[in-house]
């Protein structure tokens, strides 16, 4: 049957296998939501309380905007996630990431709870990143939902940027949504959501999100939100420069349907056009994954990461799991009777 890896990686080691987490759920975030990860996970699996934890930050070496550590995955030998890829980057990353990226992970992976709609809001690209904050990463992101829900995704028609300022200065919630699109998401459905386009997940949505390593947010509206919006709201830029970061194009039904990715039944890559920014696969049944650093989100079934030599990494359905490079390449074992179904999220591919 082989060994059981334990998963804990000592302070100042190497990982030697895949790192089975705990949540890793900020508190008192100003919309709700919280009830679907304590489901997802367990009874032990999400120990964060109250109706105010709708994120669980996954394999997170990025901290909440503004903040020194809050966000940042704490691994169960102690120490951070951060921490540990910047004493090795190779073991974590493999070598070809480590030199042409050092111990930047390159990814962030959350578990995202929408208790209540949240409000529209954007996220700079590449270049404004650059350009204001001096950072190398901007925010696109993408969801796997995992229930069905409704999402507001870009504007139908070209909104002129006095037109946004107004809405903004008197939070004209009903003017916003009225101006977007509306996609109506089913369990399974990945969509990509590119720097700039505005956006709301609906009340209900239970996501897989994965994302460009920021925490980079341009509110559009906040009214009837637990957050001043006119101080927190524009990256500390001021809203002349944060909206211009906003995509104030209009958007065909088309356009916003092809950012939903072709459902895939199986195995498979959901998201092609991600790939310059994030991959995300899904993966049924048995398999063979090649080396590589990696998130791994358990989202049915139940049964084993299998190192060479037979070293076995047990999990569940809510499991979530670091694999990095050093596990070497692993095969997926379904249990007994249970139909095992992963997502595997990676940075994107060097070169």
């Amino acid at each position: 049957m082989g060994v059981v890896g334990a998963g804990a990686v000592p302070a100042g080691s190497a990982p030697t296998g895949p790192v089975v987490l705990a949540a890793n759920q900020p508190a008192d975030r100003f919309y709700a939501g919280g009830a679907r990860i304590a489901e997802f996970r367990g009874p032990t699996g999400s120990p964060a309380g109250g109706d105010h934890v709708p994120e669980d930050w996954v394999g997170s070496a990025t901290t909440l905007f503004g903040e020194d550590a809050l966000g940042l995955t704490v691994l169960p030998g102690g120490g951070t996630l951060a921490d540990a890829v910047a004493a090795d980057p190779v073991a974590w990353l493999g070598p070809e990431r480590a030199v042409a990226h050092g111990a930047d992970v390159g990814l962030l992976v959350k578990l995202l709870d929408a208790g209540e709609r949240l409000p529209v809001h954007a996220h700079p690209d590449v270049p404004f990143a650059a350009q204001h904050l001096g950072l190398t990463h901007g925010k696109t992101e993408a969801w796997v939902a995992l229930t069905a829900a409704p999402v507001h995704l870009g504007f139908r028609r070209d909104v002129g940027a006095d037109e946004l300022r107004r809405w903004v200065d008197e939070q004209d919630s009903g003017a916003v949504l009225d101006a977007m699109h509306v996609l109506d998401l089913e369990p399974g459905d990945a969509v990509l959501v590119p720097a700039g386009l505005p956006h709301a997940i609906g009340a209900g949505a239970f996501v897989v999100e994965l994302q460009e390593p920021t925490d980079l947010s341009i509110l559009v509206e906040w009214a009837g939100f637990a957050i001043d919006g006119a101080a927190a709201g524009h990256l500390g830029l001021g809203f002349d420069a944060a909206l211009t970061a906003v995509d104030r194009r209009g958007w065909s039904a088309a356009e916003i349907a092809a950012l939903r990715g072709a459902r895939v039944v199986d195995t498979g890559d959901l998201l092609p056009a991600a790939a310059p920014f994030f991959r995300v696969e899904r993966w049924r049944g048995s398999g063979e994954w090649d080396a590589g650093f990696a998130v791994a989100v358990v989202v049915g079934g139940a049964g084993a990461l299998v190192q060479p030599g037979g070293v076995r990494t047990e999990v569940r359905r809510g499991s979530t799991v670091l694999v990095p490079w050093s596990a070497g390449p692993l095969r997926l074992e379904p249990a007994a009777g249970e139909t095992l179904e992963v997502l595997r999220c990676r940075p994107p591919a060097v070169g």
